[in-house]
């Protein structure tokens, strides 16, 4: 099986040096969409109301093949 690797953006990169052994590029996408909002539920609550999550994933030979972005934001309303 194939091994993808899920990089995260958020201000800043963290790479993905594990990977993770799938199927193909579908259930790559698949794995990518369900990874942003667990991350911006646990990122969101420490700092601001203003924030981009992205998940790039890389196939075995480093290439891109496919970018997700999740944004979120707050405004704080009063009376």
């Amino acid at each position: 099986m194939p091994r993808y690797f899920f990089d995260v953006h958020d201000g800043g990169p963290e790479f993905d040096d594990t990977g993770t052994e799938l199927s193909g590029p579908d259930e790559a996408r698949a794995k990518a969409r369900s990874l942003l909002p667990d991350i911006a539920r646990e990122e969101i609550p420490k700092n601001g109301d203003q924030r981009t999550f992205t998940v790039m994933v890389r196939d075995e030979s480093g290439h891109p093949v496919y970018s997700a972005t999740l944004s979120f934001a707050g405004l704080q309303l009063q009376r």
